[in-house]
């Protein structure tokens, strides 16, 4: 265990937390009350306390193995807490609570399968799990992932704000359905191939996998615009921070710990592969597109 740079990661905790904090308590200006605060603030302290507290049994042994698992218990207590504030819901309300929940247990679900088949580790906390200060960064980033990315489902379930269902929420329920669907068949497709020995050693390149490059990350953006584009009859003022939420998912993916690593680590295995140059040539990064014949 080390505590090399600890000053600057606990700074980096404290500016994160602040910058979490802030937001939540802006964006919520037209949420309902819990204690004296609107509810996106408490959801936003909860999305902090759930990540820390977690983090002293993983940082104690070291281990990062319920990692991804405790950010869709965090979403889920964001949530819950959310419902909690606003009950009873609204149809908008209740609507975008269970497309969360489904979202997350979902996910979480396939990511606990995955990291525990890969046997219980992860590559990207080789480094820092063996620092407490810098492992405390991580879990604190995690809190701020679930603050940002489900900030205009927490504004539509607590919004003292209401509207009539009308073609928001069926254009957003319609988005948000489509962009599950890439990601949970494009998530499957990928462990299927993955499962098969005869796959060892090679890319995917099928199914929607023709058709993007990376279609669950795709998915993941889609479903989340669709819940903006719910949101967007009961916003106001500064709640309008909702847009926010797809934008910071298409960030996180595409420039910080999504397609750029995913991209670096393909070219070192298969980047002198004409096969794979083909692939990666024809086939668009994101964006599906129906595969040339």
């Amino acid at each position: 265990m080390t505590f090399r740079h600890a000053p600057r990661s606990l700074l980096i905790v404290a500016i994160a937390s602040a910058i979490g904090l802030g937001f939540a308590y802006l964006a919520g200006a037209n949420s309902v009350g819990i204690g004296g605060f609107s509810a996106v603030f408490v959801c936003a302290l909860a999305a902090f306390a759930v990540n820390w507290i977690a983090f002293i049994p993983a940082a104690i042994t070291q281990s990062d193995r319920y990692y991804d698992t405790m950010g869709a218990v965090t979403y889920l207590t964001v949530i819950a807490a959310a419902c909690y504030a606003a009950w009873p819901l609204d149809l908008r309300g209740a609507v975008v609570a269970v497309m969360v929940a489904i979202w997350t247990i979902r996910l979480g679900t396939f990511l606990f399968r995955r990291i525990h088949s890969a046997g219980g580790t992860d590559q990207r906390f080789e480094k820092i799990k063996i620092n407490p200060p810098r492992f405390l960064v991580a879990w604190t980033l995690q809190a701020i992932w679930v603050i940002f990315t489900a900030s205009a489902a927490l504004i539509v379930i607590t919004s003292e704000q209401t509207a009539d269902i009308g073609v928001f929420f069926w254009v957003g329920s319609a988005i948000w359905a489509i962009g599950f669907a890439f990601e949970v068949i494009a998530d499957n497709q990928k462990r299927i191939f993955k499962a098969d020995p005869a796959n060892k050693g090679k890319f995917i390149r099928s199914g929607l996998w023709a058709w993007s490059q990376h279609p669950n990350y795709f998915g993941e953006i889609t479903l989340w615009t669709g819940i903006l584009v719910i949101a967007l009859p009961v916003l106001a003022g500064w709640s309008y921070l909702a847009i926010i939420s797809p934008l910071f998912v298409t960030l996180l993916l595409t420039k910080v710990s999504g397609i750029n690593l995913l991209d670096c680590i393909a070219k070192e295995r298969w980047g002198d592969d004409p096969e794979y140059k083909n692939y990666t040539r024809k086939t668009p990064v994101l964006f599906p597109r129906p595969p040339a014949r």
